[in-house]
C-alpha cells in the first residue's frame, strides 16, 4: 500500500488551532515585560557583550522601514549572542533635539517639547515595542531631557578645558530655509542635507570643536577596527590626508606680509602664474590696499553659495602681488570662490598648465600659461608625472625628484617645508535655533568667554512660546532677556550667556557612553561600568552618518581618553553598516507614494512575519526590494512552523541521516548569523522547515528537529518560537541564556553529494557520490553515464573538467 492510501497518522488527525499572531505577540510582549525578560545586569562582567543600533529621530511620522532593518537586524544579533550564552545589554533611546524635530514643530504650530514628548511615546509604546526587541528600557536615554544634556552640557566644558572647544570667526555654510549655521557634514553639493535649499555663506563668530588635532591618529586607528570597508574608506576619504609642502610667498600692495599656500605638487613652482585666496577667508580684507575693502567686501555679499559645480568666471583681482620665492617675479593675487578656505591654508599657487581647475580660471581672466612638467598634449592641463622643464636649475629632472629638491631648496631658503595636511575641518557644533542643549558659556566684558560652573548645570532651555529662527545668525534665545543677562561667574560683573544651542550631533556623540549609566544621576558615566561594557562590541546603523555622527564620536571618546576619562580610545569594536531597502525597485519617497509603513504589516501579518521579510530581501549590508507579494512566503513558512513543531512528537533521536541534517542546519545558520547573512540563514530555515512538515504529518517527526528548528529561529522570530517552544512542554523560554543547541562538524559535515554533470556546458545528468571523491575519480565515472557514453559516440572528449563536490564538465 502507498503512502498517499495509508490511514492518517495520529499526529495528521490532531486538530491544531489556527495561528494568530497578534494574539501570541501581544501575549508574550506582556510576559516578556512583567519577568523583565530584557532587562541586562550591568553589574555582571561575566561575558558582558554590548550590542547597539543607532538611536531614532523621534518624527511625528513614526518609524518607517528604514527603522526597522537595523533593529531588526540588531536584535536577531544580540538573540543570537545571547543564546550562546552572552549577558546581552541592548538599550535604546531616541534623538530627540534638533532641526528635524523642531521644524515639525514649527510646521505645525506646537512648541517641540510638546511634539517631541508624543512622538517618543508613540515610537516606544506602539512601535519599537511591537518588533519584539529584546531592548532594555530601563537604560533608555532622551537627548532633549535635562538630565541628558546635563552631560551633554559638561561633555562640552570638559572639551573647553582642554583647549578642543573654541570661538572664532569664519565664513561659515548658512542654510536661507533653516536659518541656522551647518557643518561641512551636512552639505551635500552645495545643498542642505536636511531640506535640499541652496547652501549660502555666512561669516559669523561660532564655536568649533578641534577635531582636526585627531586627525591622524583616527586615520591610522581605521585600520584596526572591524568595520564595513565602505565605511572605513568613507572615513578615510573625508579626513582626506594629502602630502605635500607648505610655500610661503612674500606679499606687497596691502596690509599682509605674506601667505603660506598648501600644494601637493612643488615639482610645479616654476609654473605658478598668480595667486588664489579662497573667497571664505576670514582675513581676506588683508590682502587688498586699504581703499580697495569696500569693493572687496561688496563684491563677496554678493557671491552665491558653494555650488557643486563653481563658476571659473567669478574672481577679483585683490591689487596685491605675491612673490616667488625662487625667481622673484610679481604674480598678481586674485580672490575666487573655486579656492576653500577649509583646502590647506585658504590658499592657493595657481599652477594652470598642470591643473584643470587653474587653467580653467586662467582661460576666464588671461592670465598666463607657462609649462613646467612635459608630457602633455595640447588640450587641457597635464596633471601627471614628466620631466621638469622651464624650471631653472631644476630643468631636466623627473618630476618625482624634483619634488623632493624644490623642497629641500625652499627648507634652505625658509620659505617652505614638507608636509601633511587634512581635507577634515574643525567640527563647527554653533547652531541658531531653540531646539537644543544651551552652550554652557558665558561671556564677560572683563573675562572673555567664562565656563558655566559644573554645579550650574544644566543650563535649562527655557520655555519660550516664540522659538522660531530669526535668520538674522542670532538665536532667539538672544530675546530671553531675563535668561541671558547673568553674573559671571569669575569676576561677579554683569554677563550674557551664549545664545547659541550646539548641534545635535553632539548630542548623539557620546549616548553610548551614557546608556551603561543611566542610573547615576551625579555623573555623565561610571568608570567601572564603562570600563567593563565599552566598547560597544556591534553597533548597526546607516553609512550616512559615516562622516558625520561616526566620525564626532569617535573624536569624543578619543578626547575623554586624552582627558583620562575613559580607557579605550575607540568607541565601537565592530560597526557594520546595512543596506537600503527600496519599494518595487525605487527609492522610498512620499512623492512616489511609495514608502512602506511597518504599523500596517505588523498588523495584517505580525511583527515576526515582517521582520523576518525584511531580512530575507537580500545581504543585509546591501539591502532588497521590498514587495507586497513577496510577504505571502514568509507568512506560510511560520504556519508551515506552527503545524509541523506541534505534530513532531518522535522521540528517535538516533537517526543518522536526519542526525547529520539537523547539525547541518545548527552550524550553517549559526555561520550566516555571525556574518549577519540573515538572508540565507532564513533560506536554511525554511528548507529544513519543508522536510520536518512532511516527516511530521507523516507521523515521523522528530521532536529534536522541531525544538532545534525553534532555537535556529528564535532570533528571527521571537514571539512564535517562545509561544510554541511552551507548547512543546517547555518551562523556560527559548531565549534563555546559554541554549544554543550543540553542534557536531563532523555529523554536519555531507557524506555523499551529488554532482552534476554537462557537456560542453550543458547539464546532461548527476550522479551521487562520496563528499570528496578526488577529480579523476569523477572524470572516470562521469565518462562511464549511459547519456555521456552516447553523447560522445565513440569519441575520445577532448577536455574533461572536474570540480570536488560540485560539477563535471566533459568537451567533446
Amino acid at each position: 500500500m502507498t503512502e498517499t492510501t495509508s490511514p492518517p497518522s495520529p499526529a495528521a488527525r490532531r486538530v491544531l488551532d489556527a495561528y494568530d499572531p497578534s494574539a501570541v505577540e501581544t501575549k508574550w510582549r506582556r510576559i516578556w515585560e512583567e519577568r523583565g525578560d530584557h532587562r541586562t545586569d550591568l553589574e555582571s562582567s561575566d561575558r558582558p557583550f554590548y550590542n547597539l543600533a543607532m538611536f531614532p529621530y523621534p518624527s511625528a511620522e513614526g518609524l518607517h522601514v528604514g527603522h526597522m532593518v537595523p533593529y531588526s537586524g540588531v536584535d536577531i544579533h544580540g538573540r543570537w549572542r545571547r543564546l550562546h550564552g552572552d549577558n546581552v545589554f541592548q538599550p535604546m533611546g531616541f534623538d530627540a533635539f534638533g532641526i528635524h524635530s523642531e521644524n515639525y514643530a514649527l510646521k505645525i504650530g506646537q512648541h517641540p517639547a510638546r511634539v517631541m514628548r508624543r512622538a517618543v511615546t508613540n515610537f516606544r509604546e506602539n512601535q519599537l515595542k511591537k518588533i519584539g526587541a529584546m531592548f532594555d528600557w530601563d537604560h533608555q536615554v532622551n537627548t532633549s531631557d535635562p538630565a541628558y544634556y546635563h552631560w551633554t552640557q559638561w561633555l562640552f566644558l570638559r572639551l573647553f578645558e582642554a583647549g578642543l572647544a573654541e570661538w572664532r570667526d569664519g565664513g561659515v555654510l548658512w542654510c536661507p530655509s533653516c536659518l541656522t549655521v551647518l557643518a561641512n557634514e551636512q552639505v551635500e553639493q552645495g545643498h542642505c542635507e536636511r531640506c535640499d535649499s541652496v547652501v549660502e555663506t555666512r561669516w559669523l563668530r561660532q564655536w568649533y570643536l578641534k577635531i582636526t588635532n585627531y586627525a591622524q591618529e583616527m586615520l591610522d586607528a581605521l585600520d584596526t577596527l572591524d568595520w564595513s570597508e565602505s565605511t572605513k574608506l568613507m572615513q578615510r576619504n573625508w579626513i582626506g590626508r594629502r602630502e605635500g609642502a607648505r610655500i610661503v610667498f612674500d606679499l606687497a600692495g596691502c596690509e599682509r606680509t605674506d601667505v603660506a599656500v598648501f600644494t601637493t605638487r612643488p615639482d610645479t613652482l616654476y609654473g605658478a602664474t598668480f595667486v588664489v585666496i579662497a573667497a571664505d577667508h576670514p582675513q581676506l580684507e588683508e590682502f587688498v590696499p586699504a581703499e580697495r575693502r569696500g569693493e572687496l567686501n561688496a563684491w563677496r555679499n554678493r557671491l552665491p553659495g558653494p555650488e557643486a559645480e563653481p563658476d571659473f568666471s567669478v574672481g577679483i583681482s585683490l591689487g596685491s602681488w605675491a612673490i616667488h620665492p625662487f625667481t622673484g617675479q610679481r604674480l598678481p593675487v586674485w580672490a575666487a570662490p573655486y579656492v576653500l578656505n577649509d583646502y590647506g591654508t585658504g590658499a592657493i599657487m595657481a599652477v594652470p598648465a598642470h591643473d584643470d581647475r587653474d587653467l580653467a580660471f586662467a582661460t576666464a581672466h588671461e592670465l598666463p600659461v607657462i609649462e613646467v612638467i612635459s608630457g602633455g598634449g595640447s588640450n587641457g592641463a597635464f596633471t601627471g608625472q614628466g620631466v621638469m622643464v622651464n624650471s631653472g636649475e631644476f630643468d631636466g629632472l623627473p618630476s618625482e625628484e624634483g619634488r623632493k629638491r624644490i623642497v629641500e631648496r625652499l627648507v634652505s631658503a625658509r620659505r617652505g617645508e614638507a608636509t601633511v595636511t587634512y581635507r577634515l575641518r574643525d567640527w563647527l557644533i554653533s547652531r541658531q535655533r531653540y531646539w537644543g542643549p544651551p552652550i554652557p558659556i558665558i561671556h564677560c566684558p572683563k573675562d572673555g568667554q567664562v565656563a558655566v560652573p559644573d554645579d550650574q548645570l544644566p543650563v535649562l532651555l527655557p520655555e519660550v512660546e516664540d522659538f522660531r529662527p530669526t535668520g538674522t545668525g542670532v538665536s532667539p534665545l538672544a530675546t530671553v532677556e531675563d535668561w541671558v543677562n547673568v553674573t559671571c561667574p569669575r569676576c561677579g560683573g554683569p554677563a550674557r550667556r551664549e545664545t547659541d544651542v550646539s548641534d545635535t550631533f553632539l548630542d548623539s556623540s557620546w549616548y553610548y557612553l551614557r546608556y551603561p549609566s543611566t542610573d547615576f544621576d551625579d555623573l555623565a558615566f561610571d568608570a567601572e561600568r564603562t570600563r567593563r561594557w565599552l566598547p560597544v562590541d556591534m553597533y548597526i546603523g546607516g553609512n550616512e552618518h559615516a562622516v558625520r555622527h561616526l566620525l564626532y564620536a569617535r573624536f569624543v571618546m578619543r578626547a575623554l581618553q586624552g582627558m583620562g576619562l575613559v580607557d579605550e580610545p575607540e568607541p565601537f569594536r565592530r560597526f557594520r553598516a546595512h543596506g537600503m531597502i527600496v519599494k518595487d525597485g525605487h527609492k522610498m519617497s512620499k512623492s512616489r507614494g511609495n514608502v512602506v509603513n511597518p504599523d500596517e504589516y505588523i498588523e495584517k501579518y505580525g511583527a515576526d512575519t515582517f521582520r523576518l521579510y525584511l531580512m530575507f530581501l537580500g545581504p543585509y549590508t546591501a539591502g532588497g526590494d521590498f514587495r507586497d507579494e513577496g510577504i505571502v512566503g514568509v507568512t506560510r513558512f511560520l504556519h508551515r512552523v506552527w503545524h509541523a513543531t506541534q505534530l513532531a512528537t518522535d522521540r528517535d533521536a538516533a537517526d543518522e541521516v536526519r542526525e547529520r541534517r539537523r547539525h547541518r542546519l545548527i552550524g550553517g545558520v549559526d555561520e550566516d548569523v555571525a556574518g549577519l547573512h540573515f538572508n540565507t540563514a532564513i533560506a536554511q530555515l525554511m528548507e529544513f522547515s519543508h522536510d520536518l512538515d512532511r516527516e511530521a504529518t507523516a507521523g515521523r517527526g522528530r521532536r529534536i528537529d522541531a525544538e532545534t528548528l525553534l532555537l535556529c529561529l528564535a532570533p528571527f522570530a521571537p514571539h512564535i518560537t517562545e509561544e510554541l517552544w511552551q507548547r512543546t512542554g517547555h518551562d523556560e523560554s527559548v531565549h534563555t541564556r546559554g541554549g544554543w543547541p550543540e553542534h557536531d562538524a563532523a555529523l554536519a559535515a555531507r557524506q555523499e553529494v551529488e554532482v552534476a554533470v554537462q557537456v560542453n556546458g550543458k547539464l546532461r545528468g548527476t550522479m551521487t557520490v562520496a563528499a570528496g571523491t578526488a577529480q579523476a575519480e569523477l572524470r572516470q565515472r562521469a565518462l562511464e553515464l549511459p547519456r555521456i557514453v552516447e553523447l560522445l559516440d565513440g569519441a575520445e572528449p577532448r577536455k574533461v573538467i572536474a570540480v570536488v563536490d560540485r560539477v563535471v564538465n566533459v568537451v567533446p
